[in-house]
């Protein structure tokens, strides 16, 4: 039955196959969830076999990067010349970035290519889930935004097992390769079902802002994940950069007329804390989907499909956790299915702590089970606070500012993780990168002997226990950003 968008601030537009449309939004969706369950189970093997173990959290943070760098200018677009051709942009440069993937040789290939496929994907996932704002009212939202959760889910049992079998029995290129059918599949169901609502009218495009936001971002993530390697002028170079083209960037969008950032919408205090603690969330996310498998195998000496089922809990739980979050806020409030989202990651991130080489494998499984559940009442009520925060001409910037912050938390997660797991295997045995690449490849894993294994275990889980308690602390202040929240704010009592 044809349905209209119920926004006020949208000219009444008939939504024909609503059904249709919230399904393509879904396989979009679909796309980076899967991708990001599959390389997570796979990376272990990939870097091991391209001997790039100090290069590894790169090959996480650059695609989280420029995604993160693009999400907020693709958000924009859409406001301004509409939905579905932006998202036909972005799919199209995250698909060639995938076809290249597949050819890497080296890591540095492989992070370069994970790069391409970054810049696209900052359209996938945010466009879809605006359009799922556009045609379904704030309580039908809080309901629907479970369905998107429910595909993380899915993702999460398909994800792993296929990435393991892939890397286990045919080659470790089809891990990216899977999601070209997917993709067009998506380009194609956009193309024929959703109208296009954005008014006709001559537009003022911000592209210098566009410029400044891309290199600000990047430069300060730049100087945090290479600082290291890099030296201090190098590093103090790069912030610099990154602090002076912010700076630029919040004087320009002042007085530009169609901002790339529109300031004035970070100034709601339900946007702006709902994004501070999505930041906090994501970040802390990675010590499950960066850190954990590389525990697993490393450490505790399971193989890849073992290391894939802990992986895969997180997400089941996330998409039920998610379904109950939708339905309680509408009776209750943001505050409260927020607060709950973050209880359960302090809980989580404190299991991960209690980690060791002997412990068993349900122990990891059910931290990451508990994460999820924290995942699943976090983002799915700021997607909904915010987007009920927001009318339709800013729907777009304003479900991208939560996607840029989770893309961002999920960036400077993996990269502080990373810094921290190589900074501690390198001060306790110097010069053994290339023996953890070994270790992790169960190829050469047993090469190695028993003594050596047991070192470069030690190494790398003391490694990974310093990091998990950064993952705790970031757990406990996103905790702290949802208890300050309005208190009796829920979908049926908007702000706007």
């Amino acid at each position: 039955m044809d349905q209209t968008i119920a926004d006020e601030t949208l000219p009444a537009v008939v939504v024909p196959r609503r059904g249709w449309i919230l399904i393509a939004a879904l396989i979009a969706t679909f796309i980076p969830a899967v991708e990001s369950s599959i390389v997570a189970t796979a990376l272990p093997t990939i870097v091991g076999t391209l001997d790039g173990f100090d290069l590894f959290s790169w090959v996480f943070a650059v695609p989280l990067l420029t995604m993160a760098a693009t999400i907020p200018v693709y958000g924009r677009l859409a406001d301004i010349y509409g939905r579905k051709r932006v998202f036909f942009v972005g799919t199209t440069i995250f698909l060639v970035g995938t076809v290249l993937c597949g050819f890497a040789r080296s890591t540095e290939m492989l992070i370069l290519y994970r790069a391409i496929q970054g810049f696209g994907s900052g359209a996938i996932q945010p466009i879809a889930m605006t359009v799922i704002g556009d045609v379904y009212t704030p309580t039908e939202r809080a309901r629907v935004q479970g369905w998107t959760s429910a595909v993380f889910g899915l993702a999460a049992v398909v994800g792993p097992a296929l990435g393991a079998f892939l890397v286990q029995h045919v080659h470790w290129s089809l891990v990216f390769w899977i999601n070209l059918p997917i993709g067009l599949l998506a380009i194609a169901m956009f193309a024929i079902l959703l109208p296009e609502t954005a008014p006709r009218r001559r537009h003022s495009l911000d592209y210098l802002g566009g410029v400044l936001l891309m290199i600000g971002v990047g430069a300060l993530m730049l100087a945090l994940v290479q600082a290291r390697t890099l030296g201090i002028a190098q590093v103090l170079a790069l912030a610099a950069l990154g602090i002076v083209s912010l700076v630029a960037l919040f004087a320009h969008e002042r007085r530009t007329p169609e901002p790339m950032l529109p300031l004035a919408m970070w100034r709601r205090r339900v946007v702006a804390l709902c994004n501070a603690a999505g930041f906090g969330a994501s970040a802390a996310m990675m010590a499950v989907s960066a850190l954990l498998p590389i525990f697993v195998q490393g450490v505790m000496g399971r193989s890849p499909a073992v290391a894939g089922i802990v992986i895969s809990a997180q997400s089941v739980s996330w998409m039920f956790a998610a379904f109950a979050a939708g339905r309680l806020m509408i009776r209750t409030s943001y505050r409260l299915t927020a607060a709950i989202g973050g209880t359960a990651l302090v809980i989580g991130a404190a299991m991960l702590i209690l980690l060791g080489p002997e412990t068993d494998p349900f122990w990891p499984a059910a931290a990451g089970f508990v994460m999820g559940i924290g995942m699943g009442f976090c983002n799915t009520t700021f997607i909904v606070a915010i987007q009920t925060s927001v009318g339709w001409h800013e729907r777009g910037i304003g479900t991208g500012s939560q996607m840029f912050m989770r893309m961002l938390g999920m960036s400077v997660g993996a990269a502080i993780f990373g810094a921290i797991v190589n900074d501690g295997v390198d001060r306790r045995l110097p010069g053994t990168g290339g023996l953890v690449n070994r270790m992790l490849d169960p190829t050469t894993r047993d090469q190695l002997g028993a003594d050596m294994l047991a070192r470069l275990g030690d190494a790398v889980g003391l490694a990974a226990h310093d990091a998990f308690v950064a993952a705790f602390v970031i757990a406990l202040l996103t905790l702290a950003a949802t208890l300050c929240l309005p208190a009796r704010l829920n979908p049926t009592r908007s702000p706007v």
